[in-house]
């Protein structure tokens, strides 16, 4: 999966900021107009969740790449240590 660019969290921020517009002026018995917010409003929040779902699996990677990187290193390091009789 490609990651998001920032562009694309541009987009969702722009979409979030809109949907706030319109919620404050959307009057309370318009119930069409609820209605059509409130599904738009699931529909940000289910891409959200994706992104975060996405940021978090990214993040366990690093995560997950940085011990295997410090582990390498720590065995590099111990060898090298041996050969100089340390």
């Amino acid at each position: 999966m490609a990651a998001a660019g920032k562009s694309d969290n541009d987009v969702l921020l722009r979409r979030l900021q809109r949907l706030s517009l319109r919620a404050a002026a959307v009057k309370a018995d318009d119930t069409a107009q609820l209605r059509a917010l409130l599904d738009d409003i699931q529909t940000l929040r289910d891409q959200l969740m994706r992104e975060c779902a996405r940021i978090d699996q990214e993040i366990n990677r690093t995560t997950v790449r940085t011990t295997a990187i410090t582990a390498y290193a720590r065995g590099a390091g111990s060898i090298r240590n041996q050969r100089r009789g340390h």
